[in-house]
């Protein structure tokens, strides 16, 4: 294992594979700067990218940490879990003919464009049954990524189990918690009464089920984690709600110019500790009088100030309130002064604002149709022999 450090002081360790084996592709981890020159067993576990083929061979140079050429180089997207999850067919959705980089954390996909080993990200911010996917909103805050685009992604669940195996066989159901409670309905329609047990991702209850060759386990995942992992489809489409549609952001290391020639949407995040309720007015007000529609409005306890007043709850007492940070999405281009004049009048009564970024709306009409957005499967980095991960 060797130990660099970047431009930037971040030290990065490579870890090379056996050469003497026939999969000799290297892993890259990063280390978070309070886990950085920490050697204690057991202290700052270090987020982790899947193994990358494409990783650095040795110590980092100008050539590792440039872009790939305009012609004829596919733009490498990270994405969260592994090969046939949801996320890696809405990379493939946003960028056809990409190199997909899974990473086994949402905050490795930050890191993976950070650090030059992929070009893009796509990652999850909202379903439309299970609602905000807070984590990312935390990591859009920490990072310095910028919102390029966003794609719309309708879940297409599958029933998926090995070869030859009947449904009267099963004994339990494994997959993501979402996916299960998403499925709850039909399952018991089909009279699988057996039990659920959750699991990291969709995609890898599929990879489980094959590898394990577990015969009395079905898992729910994609068709094309089926295709991937050997398994057959039982049953297709047995989401409960044929709405289910996943929302996910398209992140670079540097924003798009805004435009007016077509629709656009802006994400903000902002915060002032000394006016929480009135904040919010002022800010619904700078919108509504120049006519700029909100699509979403997101709060956040403040991580650092949770609380700001805790008395007695008796006679005279002050009840306990949070500090809030706010994330808004406005269907406008920071090209279009209506949306400046906004932000310019946001910006005198708040202590903190910050543009995530302007980019183009997904005018994509809303079909259950499986077939709506199922893009060919992109080139995806990984390495068949690596251990299990976990994924959040």
């Amino acid at each position: 294992m060797e130990a660099v450090r970047t431009s930037e002081g971040k030290r990065v360790e490579i870890r090379r594979g056996d050469p003497s084996s026939s999969n000799s592709s290297s892993t890259v981890r990063y280390l978070p700067p309070a886990a950085a020159d920490d050697d204690a067993e057991g202290q700052h576990q270090p987020l982790q990218l899947v193994p990358v083929e494409r990783s650095p061979p040795g110590f980092l140079t100008i050539a590792d940490l440039s872009a790939p050429p305009l012609h004829g180089s596919q733009l490498r997207v990270a994405y969260q879990g592994v090969p046939g999850a949801y996320s890696e067919a809405a990379a493939a959705k946003a960028y056809s003919d990409c190199e997909a980089i899974p990473c086994d954390q949402f905050e490795a996909a930050f890191q993976a464009v950070e650090h030059w080993i992929a070009d893009r990200a796509v990652l999850p911010v909202e379903n439309s049954l299970g609602g905000s996917i807070h984590r990312n909103y935390d990591l859009l805050l920490r990072h310095r990524l910028h919102i390029v685009g966003e794609v719309q992604f309708n879940v297409h669940h599958c029933l998926l189990a090995l070869p030859g195996v009947r449904r009267e066989a099963l004994t339990r159901v494994i997959s993501h918690p979402q996916a299960l409670a998403q499925c709850e309905l039909t399952l018991t329609g089909m009279g699988l009464n057996v039990a659920r047990e959750a699991f990291d991702d969709t995609a890898g209850a599929a990879e489980h089920v094959a590898a394990q060759g577990l015969r009395d386990t079905a898992a729910i995942a994609s068709a094309r984690a089926a295709e991937l992992y050997g398994l057959e489809v039982l049953a297709d489409g047995i989401q409960d709600d044929g709405s289910n549609v996943t929302r996910f952001l398209m992140l670079a290391r540097e924003p798009i110019v805004p435009r007016t020639d077509r629709p656009f949407k802006t994400s903000i995040v902002l915060a002032h500790p000394e006016d929480g309720t009135s904040l919010l007015f002022k800010v619904l007000a700078a919108f509504a009088f120049r006519d700029i529609r909100l699509s979403k409005i997101e709060s956040r306890p403040h991580k650092h100030r949770p609380v700001r007043l805790v008395d007695d709850a008796g006679a005279g007492g002050t009840a306990k309130r949070f500090e809030y940070t706010f994330y808004i999405d406005f269907e406008a281009s920071l090209a279009e002064p209506r949306a400046q004049r906004a932000l310019a009048e946001i910006q005198e009564f708040t202590s903190f604002l910050r543009v995530l970024g302007s980019y183009p709306m997904d005018m994509t009409p809303w079909t259950p149709s499986a077939s709506a957005n199922t893009p060919p499967p992109p080139t995806t980095t990984h390495n068949n022999n690596a251990t299990r991960r976990y994924h959040y």
